[in-house]
């Protein structure tokens, strides 16, 4: 009966919404992209005993090629994987630009999404962190996930028809447990919000989802893509199974609903501004510490995604079906993409509100983020965590005595380090790669049995696998996605409720003039670097502040990168000396690096 009456809803709906004429065009796509290494790491929670034996959900990448009345076209893409690191995009590319039918997708006009779920697989990464836990780049999982993203955009290449494409946002009810604040000490240090004890954390969220709609000829529907922030981490570190997690359900039950009326209906969920929000709310002191107290709905991780995913599908199927959407007006597709080395920024003084213009540092991760997110999923023990930071004070404090004596470049850039870095208790810079002040790894005093993956960092060291690039992402691209009135804005972050609305508000600003119904924020795309939270929350230096590896000012920066890509982006992006791309690994660099299986 629920079925029948949607199904009567949609059609009433359709009758109204879609007289209009089709401005766009559109074609989808939903490829399998499923593949894990048996034992070896899944990418998330860096843990080591936290690998891949067996599939539970298939994972999916869902393609969506828009084309305008100029023919100018534009791929999105949302896969069910952690995030989507630069070169694994630029593989993609490649592919595409191999063939006739697809040569004209770019850097530029094309934008990859992760839903970051947290039990997908790992070693498809070239930088050095992002592998140590798996342990080591698997060149398999690599090419398969590029050439399956690739094959899921040329399909949707091939498929392209007439549509509209209408707008619909709505409220998660605040009794529906979809949602929660993880870190709402920080939460509560921003200026602009009333402070909430923790049992309103439900209400320390964007608890809203926006939805795009596509519909063919005769009202038929093709597709949907909406975003909602919250972590894919129903599933725990102690379930050792490929699964999707809740936004992989939520994908599949409203792909079933339409399977009737459209077998290849697409609906694909992508991460909102997830960076402080989790699905977990229930606490059972009962489980052990390492995998954390909190759970979802249900004792069972599998039931609580679940869950979690049918709440987020029947808040889409309410959006799809809802009278208010709002058409995608009649104009062009644009898009415009540069990168930017967030290592040595330069930030924009609108955005700090001081007279004194700040900086960034080259990547650094916190003690407080190597100590793991404490309702989703702990890291290193406490007592480690409180005696790493004893030697990280102290070593601060040797450092910056040392620089301000000797008063030469290498000097500055150490007291540059610390300002830009504020309280964080620096543990890992991965962009001058030293581990706890050590520039070289291998004679790190610390014994291999206190941790695998400090295990592995030496085993590289000592291959000379750590010397050539940073050890994690300090070139990275900010991206516009023009769709007649709306704007999609690519992220390659993670970032917090607080900060998610600043950037937001801010880009409403620079688009002020130019009459854009709607700006859409899309995290976890095109590459990935950590979080970024506001000033205020970095101060508390809990998990998401532990991991703004750029320093205090990683929003402010960001803030700064857009203005300055909207400055220029009516200029196509060239692939020239001109331009500043990410770095190219080498081919031996990556065979130092390759996985290998940890004695158990």
């Amino acid at each position: 009966m629920f079925r029948l009456i949607s199904f009567l809803t949609l059609v009433l709906t359709s009758i109204s919404v879609n007289s209009q004429e089709n401005n766009f065009s559109v074609g989808l796509d939903k490829t399998d992209i499923t593949i894990y290494k048996k034992g070896g790491g899944m990418l998330g929670y860096s843990m080591a005993f936290n690998v891949s034996e067996r599939v539970e959900t298939n994972l999916h990448a869902r393609s969506f090629v828009l084309k305008d009345k100029h023919q100018k076209k534009v791929a999105i893409v949302e896969c069910e994987l952690c995030f989507i690191p630069s070169e694994l995009k630029s593989a993609v590319v490649d592919i595409l630009q191999q063939s006739d039918e697809t040569h004209e997708f770019n850097e530029e006009n094309v934008l990859i999404m992760a839903q970051h779920t947290h039990c997908g697989p790992a070693g498809y990464c070239h930088y050095a962190s992002y592998n140590m836990s798996v342990p080591g780049f698997i060149p398999e999982i690599f090419d398969w996930l590029s050439w399956q993203i690739a094959q899921s955009i040329i399909k949707a290449n091939q498929k392209i028809v007439p549509c509209s494409i209408s707008l619909s946002k709505g409220f998660f009810p605040e009794d529906w447990e979809v949602a929660f604040n993880r870190s709402l000490p920080a939460y509560n240090r921003n200026k602009e919000v009333v402070p909430l004890p923790h049992s309103q954390r439900n209400k320390a969220v964007n608890r809203e989802m926006t939805l795009l709609q596509f519909k063919g000829e005769n009202n038929l529907p093709l597709g949907s893509l909406n975003w909602f922030g919250v972590h894919a981490t129903n599933i725990s570190n102690d379930i050792m199974a490929i699964n999707a997690d809740n936004k992989g359900y939520a994908a599949t039950y409203l792909e079933e609903h339409y399977l009737k009326l459209n077998p290849d209906y697409v609906g694909a969920f992508a991460q909102g501004t997830a960076g402080d929000v989790t699905p977990k709310f229930v606490f059972n002191p009962k489980r052990h510490w390492q995998r954390g107290y909190w759970e979802g709905k249900f004792p069972d991780d599998v039931e609580s995604a679940k869950y979690n995913g049918e709440l987020q599908f029947k808040k889409a199927l309410e959006l799809i079906e809802a009278e208010n959407q709002l058409f995608v007006s009649e104009g062009k597709i644009h898009c415009a993409l540069r990168y930017f080395d967030f290592s040595n920024l330069l930030i924009d003084t609108l955005y700090t509100h001081t007279s004194d213009v700040k900086k960034t540092s080259p990547s650094c991760i916190g003690m407080d983020m190597l100590g793991g997110a404490l309702m989703d999923g702990p890291a290193a023990p406490k007592t480690v965590v409180k005696f790493a930071k004893v030697w990280i004070r102290l070593f601060k404090a040797f450092e910056l005595a040392k620089a301000r004596i000797k008063h030469d470049e290498a000097s500055q850039k150490i007291i540059e380090k610390y300002e830009a870095q504020g309280p964080k208790a620096i543990a890992l810079e991965t962009g001058n790669k030293r581990l706890l002040g050590a520039k070289y790894v291998k004679k790190l005093p610390i014994p291999n049995f206190v941790d695998p993956t400090i295990a592995t960092f030496k085993l590289y060291a000592k291959r000379n696998a750590l010397e050539e690039q940073a050890w994690s992402p300090q070139v990275l691209p900010v991206q516009f996605v023009e769709i007649g009135d709306l704007v999609l804005v690519s992220i390659p972050f993670e970032i917090t409720t607080t900060a998610g609305r600043r950037l937001k508000k801010g880009i409403e600003n620079l688009y002020a003039q130019e009459g854009k119904r709607e700006v859409i924020l899309c995290p976890y795309a095109n590459s990935y670097s950590g979080y970024i939270t506001t000033f205020e929350e970095y101060q508390q230096q809990m998990y998401e502040g532990g991991h703004t590896v750029f320093g205090q000012y990683g929003l402010a920066a960001l803030q700064t990168t857009f203005k300055k890509l909207y400055e220029v982006k009516s200029i196509p992006f060239c692939t020239t000396p001109d331009e500043l791309c990410p770095p190219v690994f080498s081919e031996s660099e990556l065979e130092k690096r390759l996985y290998y299986q940890r004695k158990k």
